[in-house]
């Protein structure tokens, strides 16, 4: 078995103790193993369906303060301008901010430009939601 070491944020650590206690966790590995599990399960599934054409709606919640984030985020969107239909911006607060984009492409370029877009760091949520897309 591997070790991992990983660091939160107080109010993410607060709210996973929350988590682990509503579902009856006996430790925090158990907890993680099981998010670890439920995620790469709905990846593997997600990745199954994506042989074809897609629609898809990409929402993600970010710090715009973190440095360089939003032209590391724009730079992401110019080089997949082909799958961007739509994207919406909202202001959630001082230092957050919420984007929804709406994708039409090859659902495995969707999915590219998607983990592109949630692994940057200051990207505190992101999900993708993709629909089989047979008019592409």
């Amino acid at each position: 078995m591997e070790r991992y070491t990983i660091s939160l944020e107080d109010e993410l650590a607060q709210a996973f103790a929350g988590y682990i206690e509503k579902r009856g966790y006996q430790n925090r590995s158990e907890a993680m193993r099981d998010l670890i599990r439920e995620k790469l399960a709905e990846e593997q599934r997600e990745y199954n369906s994506s042989d074809g054409s897609c629609i898809a709606n990409l929402t993600y919640v970010y710090n715009h303060h973190e440095r360089e984030l939003a032209k590391r985020l724009t730079h992401t969107h110019h080089a997949h301008h082909g799958l961007n239909l739509s994207t919406l911006h909202i202001h959630l607060d001082h230092d957050n901010c919420m984007e929804i984009v709406v994708l039409k492409g090859k659902a495995t370029e969707v999915q590219d430009f998607a983990d592109r877009v949630i692994s940057q760091p200051g990207v505190r949520h992101g999900h993708l939601y993709i629909l089989p897309d047979s008019s592409v």
